[in-house]
Parts: C-alpha cells; structure tokens; sequence
C-alpha cells in the first residue's frame, strides 16, 4: 500500500510515543527528513505525496535504530548548538544544552578583550570555540582537539559556518604541556572528559555505547584533564587572562581548589539553566 510522508510521520511519530522519546514529534520529522534528504519545509511541502520505496525502508531503519538507543544526531549527521548549525558524527559528543552556559561565559570574557585570542581546548565538534567566533567578531579562535576524526569534524564546521577567516584546528593534547608555537590567549575554555572510569559503564545507553570515549572518560576520579589543563597550561594564558571550565555534577568545588592551587585568582563557580554548578573560571595573575 502507497504511503504517504505525513502517514509515515504519524506512524513513527506513534511507535516513539510511550517509549520515553525525547519529543517525539520532532525526532520522528527529523529522521524521515534525513532519509528523504529533504529540509523541514520540503516534508511540509511535499506531505502528501507518496514515499518512495527506499525512503520509506530507510526512515524505519533509522527509526529502529533510535528506539535501539542510538541517539538522533548521530542519525541525521548534524546538530545545532547555540543558533549554530554543526556537522555531528560518532568521533564527537553531542553538544549539550548545558554547555550553552559555557559558552556564553567564554563569549562574555573574549568581549572584555580589544582583539581577543581564544582556545578551544578539547574541542570535540568545536562548538563552544565556533560561538565565540560567531559572537565576537574580533575574535581569533583555535580548536585544539587530540582525535584526528573530530580535527575534521571541527574544520567541516568551521566551514559550514562561514570562519575560515578567523578560525582554525589543529591537533593538541590537553594533557601535555603546549608548544611556544601555539603563542598566549586571552582565553581559554575547555569542556574536558570528566567522567570517572567506573562510571562511564553505568551511563544511559545512548551515551555509553555511542558516544567516544575518549571523550568521556576523566580517569579514576574524573579529574584528570583538569589538573593537566590548571598545572600545563596556566603559561598559555596571558596576564589577566581567563580559563573556564564545564564540570560535571559535584566537581566544581574540586576544580576550584584545583584552579586556586595553580595560582588562579578571582576564581568563581556559576550555575546552568537548572541550577547545577556547570562553570568554574578563573583569571591569570602574574606570579610575584
């Protein structure tokens, strides 16, 4: 029987429902769209006209996959994070909600800088370093991420959004201490892996069987990546200049015990949309 786009819509839109689907008349949209390589205004224009075969088994399959718990963005292959449109694929975590606080943080400490130089460290998709550039026009961004699949993923973004002029990737380990070549930043923000070994195992499905976990895993207590960024890199950072970071739920008070051992000032923790300490930042102080 022929079926048409807006009866696929409601049948895959019916079998999420009831399955604790997140919006499932967004994602059941979003996955048909991505079978039929049409934009949302294309399935809206042509919903009563009748899928072709191979959509049809394609949008099920896609369907199947994230009842399965795969999550959507790896499905469609693409993501937004604050207004920005991004390439998504499996060698980088999906920008969260969360990490919008992050961002806006980081685009409030290069905003206080003439010409602002920015780092972009662990930068996954390159999201938050890529809001900056969008945000501040006189900005100068670095990605600097380890994976070689997410370097591409953060250049493909970079030219999907339009900042070749301003912003730039290249392959940099969080951990080890940076090369003079790189030169001194204004800012430096940092969303690092932070979850503990042991935990990353108990993880909802859609995480821990998705998700790289290179880009999860913190080590034993989720901080390492925190000591390496506050003890490596503080000389990375211009006099006056600011390091912020996203941390995961109970560990702002340790990475602010971190950042003040280090020799940052003025050290402060700030809370997301829910309430949860999210960012610690602190600002460069020359040592006397």
């Amino acid at each position: 029987m022929a079926t048409t786009y807006n009866d696929l819509y409601l049948d895959i839109r019916r079998r999420f429902r009831g399955t604790g689907a997140f919006d499932p008349t967004r994602t059941a949209r979003e996955l048909i769209c991505a079978a039929a390589g049409k934009t949302n205004e294309e399935f809206v224009r042509d919903s009563w006209l009748y899928v072709p075969p191979e959509v049809e088994r394609e949008a099920n399959a896609l369907a199947a996959r994230y009842l399965a718990g795969e999550p959507v963005a790896y499905l469609i292959g693409e993501w937004e994070f604050y207004g920005l449109p991004l390439d998504i694929s499996r060698a980088v975590l999906i920008p969260r909600p969360d990490t919008e606080t992050l961002a806006e943080h980081a685009i409030a400490a290069a905003r206080a800088c003439a010409e602002p130089r920015v780092l972009d460290l662990c930068a996954g998709s390159g999201c938050i370093g890529l809001a900056v550039a969008k945000h501040v026009p006189s900005a100068r961004v670095l990605l600097g991420e380890l994976d070689e699949e997410a370097i591409k993923v953060c250049r493909q973004n970079i030219r999907r959004n339009g900042l070749t002029a301003r912003v730039s990737a290249v392959r940099t380990d969080a951990r080890e201490r940076p090369s003079r070549l790189l030169g001194e930043f204004d800012v430096i923000v940092s969303n690092p892996p932070y979850i503990p070994t042991a935990d990353i195992e108990t993880l909802d499905v859609s995480v821990r069987d998705h998700e790289p976990r290179l880009a999860l895993d913190g080590g034993a207590d989720g901080l390492d990546f925190y000591r390496a960024i506050c003890g490596k890199w503080r000389d990375a950072l211009r006099e006056k200049g600011k390091l912020l970071f996203e941390v995961g739920i109970g560990q702002a008070d340790a990475v602010l015990r971190l950042m003040r051992a280090s020799g940052f000032g003025d050290v402060q923790i700030l809370p997301d949309l829910n309430g949860i300490p999210r960012v610690v930042f602190g600002t460069r102080w020359e040592e006397i």
